[in-house]
């Protein structure tokens, strides 16, 4: 049976944020994370009803025969700080690298690379190269930054160092801040270069946590494994737009920021055997899973297509361009694309905006985090609810929830089935 049709395009794009807001005061803004990560409190949201529990109860909470997908990205210091001679203070917030383009091949870069970088105070910036001295492996290096090209807010940074033996990675590790969230409004501290990272991360490239993540231990790893529970990771590297508020009246008005993604084979064939099953952790991991489902259908008429053809643009889900066929078949559609290319992974882009009136293809159950009010982050969970957002989020607003990225939890259940145990 094909799934049911998406909203259309005009609909989606008149939607009010206002109808997306919510009185979140600081106080209820989590500065730092708890000092037990499983102990954060954890909203349950079931057949319309709320209840609470902790967070180390997951494995208990969860539906039986759950399919558990992580994203594994890790945060670098993304943050760059140079002085001028006269005492001015340039940031560079590096966005996304341009060449190499590829994530892993520009980390590993010898001498020099280019990013995409948002440019703090760029106004003092006039003319020149920016200089500073690092010490890497008891070796001073000479880091320079050069402005290439600008483009509206971003520019185009060109990174030499003078340490050949040295690499970007190496760079970012001694230079670099690690991005905390700008609403935390504090500097970073050293304890965030420990809890800001989820557990179980790998791959460097985000700006920003997959904050969902932030909560699991070893421990509750562990426990959901001997309960059986099955484990997959992809890649979703989060990029600053995540905190972009969307500040017109309409989301149409509203550009969503496109980030890289990228999903093993063995993966996605394990999706396809739970279809059915799936609990996202993390808004990430979700628009990474629903935007498969779009790769998909757009092989089914186009299996010969480049790689570069792949990419999920914002209203993909609500055009109505694309062939509507099952879950399984999108699925089975990459497989096939990915076998017939000697591909073990499927790395593409999305920009995928998920919004009320969505319908869910791949993701049946969602771990979050509480959101800022008129996101497009809090747009995917009413989407995900059915509008039931309010309801949630007043449960969480008047019984001690901690907000944001170093908050509480919630877990999402839209699966009808069977959970191992259900308790306050």
């Amino acid at each position: 049976m094909a799934e049911k049709k998406t909203d259309d395009l005009s609909s989606i794009q008149q939607i009010n944020i206002e109808e997306y807001d919510y009185p979140l005061s600081d106080e209820q803004i989590a500065k730092f994370p708890l000092q037990e990560r499983d102990k954060s409190k954890l909203l349950l949201y079931r057949n319309g009803e709320v209840s609470e529990s902790i967070f180390d109860r997951l494995p208990d909470l969860l539906p039986e025969k759950s399919l558990i997908i992580f994203n594994n990205t890790r945060v670098i210091r993304a943050r760059l700080l140079f002085s001028k001679n006269a005492g001015a203070q340039i940031e560079i917030f590096c966005l996304e690298p341009e060449n190499p383009h590829d994530y892993a091949m520009n980390f590993q870069s010898h001498e020099q690379c280019r990013w995409t970088c948002l440019v703090g105070n760029s106004k003092r910036w006039k003319e020149g190269p920016l200089k500073r001295t690092l010490i890497i492996e008891n070796k001073d290096v000479t880091l320079t930054a050069e402005r290439i090209l600008t483009n509206g807010q971003t520019h185009l940074i060109l990174f030499k160092w003078d340490n050949p033996s040295s690499t970007f990675a190496d760079v970012l590790d001694a230079a670099g801040v690690l991005p905390i969230p700008p609403y935390l409004h504090r500097d970073a501290e050293t304890s965030d270069l420990q809890t800001y990272q989820t557990v179980y991360s790998k791959i460097n490239g985000s700006v920003a946590a997959p904050t969902a993540g932030l909560h699991f231990t070893p421990e509750v790893l562990t426990k959901l494994e001997s309960k059986g529970f099955k484990r997959e990771e992809l890649t979703l590297h989060v990029g600053a737009g995540t905190f972009k508020p969307v500040q017109t009246e309409t989301i149409g008005g509203h550009e969503m920021h496109t980030e890289f993604i990228s999903v093993n084979r063995s993966a996605i064939a394990n999706i396809l055997e739970n279809t059915g099953h799936i609990v996202a952790i993390g808004t990430t991991s979700a628009r990474t899973l629903e935007s498969l489902y779009y790769i998909g259908a757009f092989l089914a008429h186009n299996p010969d297509a480049t790689p570069d053809r792949l990419a999920v643009k914002q209203w993909t889900p609500y055009e109505n361009k694309l062939p509507q066929i099952t879950t399984e078949k999108a699925i089975q559609n990459i497989l096939k694309y990915l076998d017939k290319n000697n591909l073990d992974k499927l790395i593409t882009s999305t920009q995928i905006m998920i919004a009320p009136g969505y319908e869910f293809h791949i993701v049946n159950n969602m771990i979050t985090n509480f959101h800022q009010p008129k996101s497009t982050l809090l747009l995917l969970v009413s989407a995900f609810v059915k509008d039931n957002w309010k309801k949630i989020y007043d449960y969480a607003l008047t019984h001690d929830f901690r907000f944001l990225s170093y908050g509480d939890s919630s877990l999402l259940i839209n699966q009808t089935g069977k959970l191992t145990d259900l308790v306050r």
